[in-house]
């Protein structure tokens, strides 16, 4: 799942957000150099699962000396020098390069958790355990006086994707890629030491929070099929003035807002019958509805 590729940050609507002004390609999750985060995509090189699985098979046979080593797997110097030439790797194939990159741990985290988009519903595959964290692998149950809020924080910069580069050593065991904490933007672009940022709660991006009450489960679709009721509810960061304030009763970060006292009364209020709608419906600070209209993904 991916927006279009070029978002512009910037709210043009009155509404709250951070003030970015600069278009970022963030359907790119890893690129190798500052250029190729901003090349469209028609420059770039396309590699995936099996062009990586190529490179895992000629590269890494009979290695005699361990070149270079991650936690878990060895590579050699020509598989480094192939992944970092495809320059950027997207929602699409980040996962194939985190397969190739940390093949054991993958295997363990995928035997638990799965990262794809399903296809049909109805197949028997989905009524394993390690879809059911998955919403765009599972759907929800027939509840009709149930509903559903999305409850998070905006307002903080938070991380959305990075600029690697190799590693400049060739030590065996050193880290063969690292963030380019040289790779700058604007003063007020969203690019900073390596880090394209992008309205969150500091921990999680808008985009993951609430795409699913805006778009994904909103209305009758496949993920929500029996219609049940959504609402988006977000608290607008606001740090303490002082230190007597205490820690969250305005906060919009991943952790503090659980002291949020907006957020708070609202817990309580649905938890002694209150609906929706009496809460106000949705509180919306974001760019979240505009942003969900901009994925491409079958509902």
């Amino acid at each position: 799942m991916q927006p279009s590729s070029e978002i512009k940050t910037n709210n043009t609507d009155g509404k709250r957000g951070l003030k970015l002004q600069e278009f970022a390609k963030y359907g790119r999750i890893i690129s190798f150099d500052k250029a190729a985060s901003q090349l469209p995509s028609s420059q770039l090189p396309n590699l995936g699962s099996k062009e990586l699985q190529c490179i895992s098979t000629s590269s890494n046979s009979n290695i005699s000396c361990r070149e270079v080593m991650t936690d878990y797997d060895e590579m050699s110097h020509e598989s480094i020098r192939k992944v970092a030439e495809n320059k950027a790797y997207n929602a699409r194939n980040v996962i194939d390069l985190v397969r190739f990159v940390a093949p054991k741990m993958m295997r363990r985290a995928e035997a638990h958790f799965s990262h794809g988009i399903a296809e049909n519903l109805d197949d028997p595959k989905y009524t394993h355990h390690k879809y059911w964290s998955n919403p765009l692998e599972t759907k929800l149950p027939d509840a009709p006086d149930m509903e559903i809020y999305c409850l998070y924080g905006v307002g903080i910069p938070t991380e959305r994707s990075y600029v690697y580069k190799q590693s400049p050593s060739d030590r065996c065991g050193s880290i063969p890629f690292q963030i380019d904490s040289s790779a700058d933007g604007s003063d007020d672009g969203c690019l900073k030491g390596g880090v394209y940022f992008v309205d969150g709660d500091e921990s999680v991006s808008v985009l993951s929070a609430g795409y699913m009450c805006a778009k994904g489960w909103r209305g009758r679709t496949r993920f929500n099929p029996f219609g049940m009721a959504m609402y988006i509810r977000e608290y607008w960061h606001k740090p303490p003035a002082s230190l007597f304030d205490g820690r969250g009763s305005e906060s919009g970060a991943h952790v503090d807002i659980m002291g949020n006292v907006a957020l708070i009364e609202d817990v309580l209020r649905v938890s002694v019958g209150a609906i929706g709608a009496e809460l106000g419906g949705d509180r919306i600070h974001s760019d979240i509805m505009r942003m969900s209209e901009r994925i491409n993904i079958q509902l």
